[in-house]
């Protein structure tokens, strides 16, 4: 059977026995004569059975050692199936063992084929635990995904009837894809899109922010763990590419990994397989990647702050967003559609927008994308008096110059930086407003100030 197993006994003789018969039976038969390095060991060789003797002290039958180290096996892994050993006059002792969460228990002189299917079956309990709390993660995972309200794509402009007529052609095959776009664009609608057109339709997409996730919580949160693989980890719990396996991943602001991240995404991706926090099993996946980030990776590689190669690994097709100020057809769709969504939700039934507030629509630039436009609608609704909506309604303030939009003359990078520039200048310096207009938090601000040198 592929699966470790320790056999724990004070008397060598019973070791050596056990240890022939049983490495043919599994891959892996680990032997120890004194229990004080037990927990040591299952630490670092995660077992699926040990077989445990009730009493290691000579003269001492009262079965205590063997409970005491099966509860401290059970504090450390529940899933382990425990398997005591015994005298034939300590069958008392051996049941109470069971009641406490052993498996079984063995009798000495034991029958080979008796131990044997005994065994067995202790492994096939163990994958089954095992199993179940996979199942467990995974549906706790689904539920918080499908929380997420599924939202359609609206859009009947040019520029968005190709990145849809993209999305069409990629989404059946397997492909990588890389969404590129500024900051409230829509890139993890784009991302949903692909895969409910994809063959993994039925199967579970899950989304990373990469951008919030810190270098000690990387790994954990996508690679999953063992239980005591670190101070806080009470439970096995599975990473973000297990529970996707099967179906798709999205990596959001993939940009904002640091290199060691970057190399540990790299090597996933290379090998099809994870290897779990406290673990040196490697787990096999597969998943559908897609990424997506508004940074311009060219330029980070130019700087040292990407890896070419895992570039390479996540772009076979790129698709670019474009800015809503772009999509000059979709605005008034868009508005008219968060108009309805909000209104029903603040029991505001019948709200328009006149003309004059839909032109102020259309003149603004929009440097916050679709977010900025469902933000300022949702705001609107909520501080409105009557069933009209008018230009005083939207207080759109558009301090960024027609030559800082101009995306064909500056990177992503560049105009974030004259937004925030602008921002500082315009609210004289008060970065919990410039922070609050630009939707980000206070800490993201200044470690864009830094990253920025400003």
């Amino acid at each position: 059977m592929k699966g470790k197993i320790l056999i724990v006994d004070d008397n060598k003789s019973v070791l050596t026995a056990l240890e022939m018969l049983l490495q043919t039976e599994f891959e892996s038969v680990f032997c120890l004569s004194n229990p004080a390095g037990l927990l040591a060991t299952i630490k670092q060789h995660n077992f699926d059975i040990v077989l445990l003797d009730m009493n290691f002290n000579a003269g001492i039958n009262s079965g205590n050692e063997g409970i005491f180290w099966l509860k401290e096996i059970q504090k450390h892994d529940s899933t382990i199936s425990v398997v005591m050993i015994t005298a034939f006059g300590d069958i008392e002792l051996a049941v109470k063992a069971v009641k406490k969460g052993a498996f079984d228990f063995i009798l000495k002189p034991w029958d080979n084929n008796k131990l044997i299917s005994t065994l067995h079956a202790a492994m096939k309990l163990r994958k089954s635990r095992i199993e179940n709390i996979s199942l467990k993660n995974t549906t706790t995972t689904l539920k918080q995904e499908l929380k997420q309200a599924s939202q359609s794509i609206i859009g009947q402009s040019a520029p968005m009837k190709k990145v849809l007529d993209m999305v069409k052609k990629v989404a059946k095959t397997d492909a990588n894809i890389f969404i590129t776009g500024e900051n409230g664009t829509g890139k993890e609608l784009i991302a949903r899109e692909i895969h409910k057109y994809s063959k993994r339709s039925n199967e579970l997409m899950l989304s990373v922010d990469m951008g919030s996730l810190s270098e000690s919580l990387f790994e954990s949160e996508l690679f999953g763990h063992k239980k005591g693989s670190f101070t806080d980890a009470k439970e096995e719990r599975i990473g973000k590419f297990e529970a996707a396996n099967k179906g798709t991943i999205f990596l959001d602001e993939i940009g904002n990994l640091s290199l060691s991240m970057q190399a540990k995404i790299l090597s996933v991706l290379q090998n099809r397989s994870v290897i779990k926090l406290g673990s040196n099993t490697p787990v096999p996946i597969n998943v559908r990647l897609i990424s997506a980030t508004n940074k311009n990776l060219n330029s980070m590689i130019q700087k040292g702050l990407f890896r070419e190669d895992l570039l390479y690994r996540i772009n076979t097709i790129t698709i670019e967003l474009p800015p809503l100020r772009d999509r000059e057809n979709d605005i008034l769709l868009l508005a008219d559609f968060y108009l309805r969504k909000y209104a029903a939700k603040y029991d505001k039934h019948g709200l328009k927008i006149n003309q004059k507030a839909s032109q102020k629509l259309l003149n603004y630039s929009w440097p916050g994308n679709v977010r900025e436009l469902q933000h300022s609608v949702e705001k609107a609704v909520i501080l409105a008096d009557d069933s009209v909506l008018g230009e005083s309604s939207f207080n759109l303030t558009d301090n960024i110059s027609d030559q800082d939009l101009n995306a064909q003359n500056k990177t992503i990078e560049e105009m974030e930086k004259a937004m925030i520039l602008n921002n500082i200048k315009a609210e004289k310096g008060n970065m919990s407003s410039v922070a609050k207009n630009l939707g980000i938090t206070r800490q993201t601000l200044y470690n864009k100030l830094k990253r920025y040198g400003l």
